[in-house]
């Protein structure tokens, strides 16, 4: 890169030596979340059940969950790189059996094991980078770092992969259910692109403080449970973040459906999806240098917890409020994921509790990001056959008030707003 584009990525608030890996993470995240928004109707379409689509994505969930807590102590272990190239593989090999053995005849036992296999995948790729964010980017930078992050991981998952599918399973074939298969088949293309950029030609390498002072693999991964008794505030952290995106994972299984109700097509929900995203990829950015200004805990208790319970009503009533106004719809949609952007600075406030072991205090955040893709579609199972759709959508308002509740338990010490005070995470360069 030349000096004027350092200049700028420097200006951005993006650690220029890891300009490639933000681009990568955008692509393979496009590759995966290309189906999240029509793949429960697809299948509830061809026959699946809605509880069997909420437990195909619970078990999904699940996996994800557990991959989501290993990608930060496997980071700090074994290095970024080796823990995103084995998230590709994983993400690859359940890709091409979900797809080529379980969808084409509905082999629902596959389709659960494969799918599984494929949720340890993007895990161990985004959130091992989102470590390596953390041990290379300056102290006083960091909010800013990874509302980046989160502006290309969300980006990718809800906005382009949200917008190609729309094209995809309109052309990509000459029937319908062609289209639809073979649009989940060119994942793998994505995914691939995104782990050349991340991979290959980001080339900033560096060692944790467990790999310099040779700590053991299996100290490492202890230090990812025992860090939530050793510091309560971490485990609170990795709480706030579950509620964080339940709503997210939740919204697809249900909400098509719910619209659909109201008049609105698979194209025009994916359209409203996408655009909802594309306002929370800004306000992940907005909301960096906010919480850098206004204070993390204060940003996350207010724009994220109260803000998303308050929205989260607004968006699901909108279609009756406004009687199927397409563009009111998406303007509601829009605010609650502008807010859900309000939680950005979580991923700096959590590691900035601790003074070492900031893998490990990333792995219970990634563990909560995990959880959320488990618990939103659990929700939706357990809850939707007794209270419908209406019942579901206000157990969600209400996490996030308790969210909003929790943060006020979390503060840096003497209660500071930020860490800018603090000097820049170390990080061992070879």
């Amino acid at each position: 890169m030349t000096n004027s584009e350092n200049s700028l990525l420097d200006k951005a608030g993006i650690p220029r030596h890891l300009a490639w890996g933000y681009l990568g993470i955008m692509i393979f995240m496009m590759g995966d979340g290309l189906e999240g928004a029509w793949l429960s109707p697809y299948l509830i379409g061809r026959g699946l059940t809605m509880q069997e689509s909420a437990s195909l994505f619970t078990v999904y969930g699940v996996t994800i969950a557990i991959s989501s807590w290993f990608s930060g102590v496997l980071a700090e272990g074994f290095g970024p790189k080796k823990v995103m190239l084995m998230g590709v593989l994983l993400y690859i090999l359940g890709t091409l059996g979900f797809v080529g053995y379980g969808i084409p005849n509905l082999n629902y036992p596959v389709m659960l094991l494969t799918y599984a296999l494929r949720g340890f995948g993007y895990p161990l790729f985004a959130y091992s980078f989102l470590v390596w964010i953390t041990y290379r980017s300056p102290q006083q930078k960091l909010g800013t770092a990874v509302g980046w992050f989160w502006f290309v991981f969300t980006g990718g998952l809800n906005v382009f992969g949200a917008y190609y599918s729309s094209w995809a399973i309109v052309h990509l074939g000459n029937s319908a259910n062609e289209r639809y298969i073979n649009t989940l088949w060119s994942s793998i293309l994505w995914v691939t692109i995104g782990a050349f950029f991340a991979l290959v030609l980001n080339r900033d390498k560096f060692k944790t403080s467990a790999i310099a002072n040779h700590v053991s693999k299996s100290q490492e991964l202890m230090k990812g449970l025992t860090i939530m008794k050793e510091e309560p505030k971490v485990l609170i952290g990795g709480i706030i973040r579950i509620i964080n995106t339940t709503a997210q994972f939740a919204f697809p299984v249900f909400i098509p459906t719910y619209m659909a109700s109201h008049g609105f097509s698979t194209t025009e929900w994916l359209q409203i999806w996408g655009t909802i995203f594309t306002a929370n990829i800004a306000f992940n950015l907005i909301f960096g240098f906010v919480g850098d200004g206004f204070g993390w805990k204060n940003t996350v208790m207010w724009f994220g917890g109260v803000g998303c319970a308050l929205t989260t009503l607004l968006f699901f009533y909108s279609p009756v409020l406004f009687h199927g106004s397409f563009w009111m719809v998406m303007l509601c949609g829009i605010l609650w994921g502008a807010l859900l952007a309000g939680y950005v600075p979580l991923s700096a406030l959590v590691p900035s509790l601790v003074k070492k072991d900031k893998g490990a205090a990333m792995a219970v955040l990634n563990l909560g990001a995990g959880l959320a893709v488990f618990v939103g579609p659990a929700i939706v199972g357990i809850f939707i056959g007794s209270v419908g759709n209406t019942g579901v959508v206000w157990i969600l308002a209400g996490l996030y008030l308790v969210s909003a509740i929790l943060t006020k338990f979390i503060a840096l010490p003497n209660n500071a707003k930020t860490a800018n005070s603090e000097a820049p995470i170390a990080a061992v360069a070879v």
